[in-house]
């Protein structure tokens, strides 16, 4: 009886003992120094338009596109066949109203005798087939076409012709030996080791065209496709950073327009 009379009195002594020393704690105060937020920063909204950091190359595989400098774009060399696509809708309703035979007879007057023309017909001549001759057909409809020459690729031994269609296009490269026509996306661009090649496409305003990218092999007797992707966004001009990495401006429409920026992509593995 004696000891539970202690334990008792003693109770309210203990649980007393806690409060005594939180009473006695310093009161918390903020680090000095530290600004406070209002909010978070708002990222930029490319950060939000993850669909232009990928591109699917083959089922399970995925290729990384980085943001990249404009100045090392810049120092990059174009071929100068490949020509920038219209910045803006006036331009390139300018575009549609210019002659390309024009500039096309200038080429031609460097061609040699393998490449003529004669009224709406393109003559070209291999070394190792028959002539191949691509006429003209000047029709307001869908059959409208028209072949025209843009440049010899010696590196590649082809030649490369532009295709006019009633809308859109597309590019052909026709093998200066044996006559063997291959369609492309766009224009090529050859690596610097002479191995491989890339065309890249760009038409997210009038969308006559396919936007996207291929990707072809020269270590074969012809040019053999490697890959393609068409994709929502564009790719203008690409350039050979090294034989394995290209960098190229990416067009993509947002918020009513198409805006721009420059990107790194490892083509070859």
């Amino acid at each position: 009886m004696f000891r539970f009379r202690t334990a008792a009195a003693a109770l309210p002594l203990a649980l007393a003992l806690p409060a005594c020393s939180l009473r006695m704690q310093p009161a918390e105060k903020p680090r000095p120094n530290i600004p406070v937020l209002a909010q978070p920063p708002i990222p930029p909204r490319i950060y939000k338009l993850e669909r232009l950091d990928t591109l699917v190359q083959l089922p399970g595989r995925v290729l990384t596109i980085y943001p990249a400098a404009r100045p090392t774009y810049e120092q990059l060399k174009s071929p100068a066949w490949v020509v920038a696509k219209p910045a803006s809708a006036e331009e390139e309703e300018e575009d549609s109203f210019l002659d390309f035979t024009v500039e096309e007879r200038r080429r031609l007057a460097q061609a040699g005798p393998r490449v003529t023309r004669t009224g709406r017909t393109l003559h070209l001549r291999p070394g190792k087939a028959a002539e191949i001759r691509l006429t003209n057909n000047p029709v307001d409809d869908e059959r409208n076409i028209a072949y025209e020459y843009v440049a010899a690729l010696p590196e590649i031994r082809q030649w490369l012709l532009s295709v006019h269609l009633y809308e859109g296009g597309y590019f052909m490269l026709v093998d200066q030996r044996t006559g063997r026509r291959t369609q492309l996306m766009a224009a090529p661009v050859v690596s610097p080791d002479g191995r491989h090649f890339v065309c890249g496409n760009s038409d997210v305003l009038a969308r006559f065209e396919p936007s996207g990218l291929q990707l072809w092999s020269l270590d074969d007797a012809a040019p053999r496709l490697l890959w393609e992707r068409q994709t929502d966004w564009g790719c203008t001009q690409p350039r050979w950073l090294d034989n394995r990495t290209i960098l190229f401006e990416q067009d993509f429409f947002d918020k009513g327009d198409v805006d721009t920026r420059v990107v790194r992509l490892q083509v070859v593995p």
